[in-house]
């Protein structure tokens, strides 16, 4: 430990540790851009400068480490001038659209601002100007709102290591974008949105479904149907300042109903049908030692990674749609048929935490008689716009229920949307179906957490199943080297493009607090505690739905409709 000085207070810091961070510990606030908590520090946007007696110039608090007697001062007129200087030229060059950008008072520029009472143009020049890029069915990117602040191109290159963006040229021309300046669609970008989370301003962007949604709604010939993911319900309350991991289902059906939905189903319903179709492929490809290891295929960022870097490898993916895009199949057939509605007619929405939810339900391959299973999609944020463009005060509504009969869901449903809940609901259902024996006890630690892999062996029947789950796509690649190189010990793999999985996807609300979601997590397990069943396979809506239309899990009719194929999109992006 040392002994330092910040403002005039006595700080105790251990060996190593930052100004910034040691200012942070006795709750002094010093403004950062580039800054990313746990991350090598760059030092590149000097919104963290601080005085240090004895140095000449200003110091970078974010990557100075603290010596003992060090003594600092974060917020003297010197330093106040130098923060407000660079506030004021990023606004300079940063186009003036604050009342009609999608980041209006969600902006960290913004927030600058204020603090720093810019009230006036000081500075004129030359501004950049760049085309935005709309070549995504996903995702946006808007050069020209970016102040080159770094985050999304270490989020992509060191976290997700994906590699898709990245800084070109130097001093006034630099910029950052794919290579050679292509859209997101012929990149090697997956879609994830993680980008759009660390974003400071609105330079990435999700590609919004709202006008779509809208008009559908409008439209009296549409039967306008809402379905919603399980990592939406324990988020959106963050936005109207609910406590952290806030269970706000029922205010949330209501308020879908309230915006003209003629109906409301749970995703979570699908969720459980999933797992009754993972499972049994599963149970098969082990009996038959095909094809392992299988990987889970709910995350469509993950799908349309393997597609790009291992098409080889897609044999191991899970056939299965992934949970919102089956319950689009089931709502355009057996949905349609049983109300006496023609499909043409249902417009099938999804109100989901993710970005790459777009991307999917744009793909050929999830279709039936060239209706796309999903319509729109909706993320978290744009319902939220939703809500207070229809002056729905979401806080003041009254709980209800999900409609019936695609409504009904198990608590191994609800943990889908974080990570190592897929393998956790499909161990709840493969274990008794392989054993015949009932679960003593539900809750799989192993495969609980956020770290970045985790592996655990589970004895099913005399067999010993061996399980990982992937937390985040850049801790894929050595998982998928032990395979190509015959290497894999593993039955069963989960894999989630997001760090954390869907609590933590990239059209959930904009955050740099880890500890959100942390609660996000612990809110979709307490969901899972407290359900009546907690086996996909107990589900009764989906036994009923077997039973009158799919026949056998794995069977003819589940394969033509809950089943889909992968493209080899190697060539294709090598081809552009």
């Amino acid at each position: 430990m040392v002994e330092l000085t910040i403002n005039n207070i006595k700080v105790k810091a251990e060996k190593g540790m930052t100004i910034l961070d040691a200012a942070k510990s006795v709750g002094i606030h010093i403004p950062t851009l580039c800054h990313m908590k746990d991350m090598f520090p760059t030092g590149a946007c000097r919104m963290c400068v601080v005085e240090v007696e004895g140095m000449r110039g200003l110091t970078p608090s974010c990557a100075y480490p603290v010596v003992e007697g060090m003594k600092v001062e974060t917020n003297s007129q010197r330093v106040r001038t130098a923060r407000k200087t660079i506030v004021e030229l990023l606004i300079e060059n940063h186009p003036q659209d604050c009342l009609i950008c999608v980041r209006n008072k969600n902006c960290e520029l913004q927030d600058l601002s204020e603090r720093y009472n810019v009230r006036e143009h000081r500075y004129v020049g030359e501004k950049k100007k760049h085309a935005i890029d709309i070549s995504s069915a996903s995702m946006e990117r808007d050069p020209a709102k970016c102040i080159l602040c770094g985050r999304c191109v270490r989020t992509c290159n060191e976290i997700q290591k994906v590699g898709a963006i990245d800084f070109t040229y130097r001093g006034f021309k630099s910029t950052v974008t794919t290579p050679f300046n292509k859209g997101l669609n012929v990149s090697d970008c997956i879609l994830c949105g993680q980008c759009i989370l660390v974003c400071p301003t609105a330079a990435l962007r999700e590609k919004s479904h709202s006008k779509e949604v809208i008009n559908a709604i409008k439209d009296k010939s549409k039967f306008v149907i809402a379905q919603v993911a399980p990592a939406v319900r324990a988020s959106i309350g963050e936005e109207y300042n609910l406590p952290l991991g806030t269970n706000a289902t029922g205010q949330l059906v209501t308020g879908l109903k309230r915006l003209g939905f003629k109906k409301v189903f749970d995703t979570n319903f699908a969720a459980d049908l999933t797992i009754i179709e993972e499972a049994t492929e599963l149970i098969s490809r082990v009996k038959n030692n095909s094809d392992l290891p299988m990987f889970t295929s709910c995350c469509p960022g993950w799908v349309k990674y393997i597609e790009q870097n291992r098409p080889h490898l897609l044999n191991h993916v899970s056939t299965c749609k992934s949970p919102h895009e089956m319950e689009g199949a089931v709502l355009k057939t057996y949905y349609a048929k049983k109300m006496g509605i023609d499909p043409k007619d249902i417009f099938v929405v999804s109100i989901m935490p993710c970005t790459v939810k777009k991307y999917e339900s744009d793909r050929p391959e999830l279709s039936e008689n060239h209706l796309q299973d999903v319509d729109a999609v909706l993320t978290t944020r744009e319902l939220v716009r939703m809500f207070k463009m229809f002056g729905i005060d979401f806080n003041d509504l009254p709980e209800d229920n999900f409609d019936n009969p695609l409504g009904e869901s198990t608590g191994a449903a609800a943990i889908f949307g974080t990570s190592g809940g897929v393998m956790e609901a499909a161990l709840r259902t493969a274990y008794e179906k392989l054993s015949n024996k009932e679960l003593d006890n539900l809750d799989f630690q192993q495969v609980r957490g956020l770290q970045g892999i985790k592996s655990a062996s589970i004895p099913i029947n005399g067999i010993e199943i061996n399980i990982a789950v992937v937390n985040g796509i850049g801790n894929v690649s050595p998982i998928l080297d032990e395979i190509e190189k015959g290497e894999s010990k593993y039955h069963f793999i989960e894999v989630m493009a997001c760090p954390g999985g869907c609590i933590n996807g990239g059209g959930q609300p904009i955050h740099q607090k880890p500890e959100k979601v942390k609660k996000r997590v612990q809110a979709l397990y307490e969901i899972d505690s407290k359900m009546k069943n907690r086996k996909s396979h107990e589900n009764e809506s989906v036994k009923k739905l077997y039973k009158e239309f799919l026949g056998e899990p794995n069977g003819h009719i589940a394969h033509e409709i809950l089943h889909t194929h992968y493209i080899n999109r190697k060539n294709i992006l090598n081809n552009n």
